[in-house]
C-alpha cells in the first residue's frame, strides 16, 4: 500500500474527491480521510479493495508518485 502522503495525491490524480471514494466504500467521509491519512486502516471488509484501488491509480498514475519537483520539471 502507498505511504499516506501518496494516497491523496493518487486519489486527485484520478479526479475523484474523498466523498465520492467514500460512497463507493459505504463509509463516511470522516472515515475515509483517517485511512486517506493513515490514522486509521480499513476494516478487513474493505481494505483488500482499499489495496487494490490504491495500486491501480499508481498504475495509472506513477507520475503522481514522483517528488514534486520532478511532476513540475515533466
Amino acid at each position: 500500500m502507498p505511504p499516506p502522503e501518496a494516497r491523496a495525491q493518487l486519489r486527485k490524480a484520478d479526479g475523484l474527491t474523498q466523498e465520492e471514494v467514500a460512497a463507493v466504500f459505504g463509509v463516511t467521509r470522516v472515515a475515509f480521510h483517517r485511512w486517506e491519512t493513515g490514522a486509521a486502516k480499513p476494516r478487513r471488509r474493505h481494505l483488500d479493495a482499499y489495496i487494490r484501488l490504491l495500486n491501480g491509480w499508481a498504475a495509472k498514475h506513477p507520475e503522481a508518485l514522483q517528488p514534486e519537483p520532478a511532476r513540475q520539471a515533466g
